[in-house]
């Protein structure tokens, strides 16, 4: 599991991460609110833990923010304030869970594998629906209503990975990694070439899904 840590009580949040990363959560921990949108949309996260109270941008803002730009990845709130009023203002945000501090370890593990189950079941189940489209990994399809999208097999790899990061900036190294291993002898212009030819696909087919080149970064899907 990779988790953003997002908190700027450096004692604690310096702990935190200690802690995580003891359980073998990788953990990358930043200590002002502008930099949440920035590392959650260029960096693949299974979770992101927010304390609400940031400088600079509040982790609800921020969680606010991320959601309407369409990021799915599972969002914990981590705060002092336990109104009823406050829960429903950080859930109404976006966040998936929210708990309390001070916190017990043991029950922020919990609520981590939790989350990071929810997240998996919703992003790898067999068939997913999105801007007109259906992806069928059982039978490696993507239709447009009855309509087969002919993507070779390579194509549907790369398709599907943006697809389980929708909303979020996929590095080049990411797909080489993912799709062909780290040491393959693939070039980014390889990678490029793939994409174009599942976007001319997905543009013929009159579909609502945008993939956006990041220069020097890599690709963001979308729906419209």
């Amino acid at each position: 599991m990779r988790v953003l840590l997002a908190e700027d009580d450096m004692k604690l949040g310096k702990l935190t991460q200690y802690m995580l990363e003891q359980d073998g959560i990788s953990t990358e921990w930043v200590t002002t609110g502008d930099m949440i949108y920035e590392c959650a949309m260029y960096e693949d996260y299974d979770v992101l833990i927010l304390d609400w109270m940031m400088p600079k941008e509040t982790g609800v803002d921020a969680c606010r923010r991320l959601r309407a730009e369409g990021y799915q990845k599972a969002i914990l709130l981590l705060t002092a304030r336990d109104a009823v009023e406050d829960r429903v203002t950080g859930l109404d945000a976006g966040a998936d869970d929210y708990l309390v501090k001070p916190f017990e370890f043991s029950e922020l593990m919990a609520r981590l594998r939790a989350l990071s189950r929810r997240s998996s079941q919703k992003i790898q189940q067999d068939v997913v629906e999105l801007g007109g489209f259906t992806l069928d990994r059982t039978s490696k399809l993507l239709l447009k209503g009855e309509q087969e999208i002919q993507l070779s097999p390579r194509e549907f790899q790369i398709f599907d990975l943006l697809v389980q990061n929708i909303g979020i900036v996929v590095p080049r190294e990411i797909i080489l990694d993912r799709i062909w291993g780290i040491e393959s002898d693939v070039s980014s212009n390889n990678i490029d070439s793939y994409v174009k030819l599942i976007r001319k696909k997905l543009d013929t087919a009159d579909g609502k899904i945008m993939i956006s080149t990041i220069r020097g970064v890599g690709y963001k899907l979308e729906t419209k």
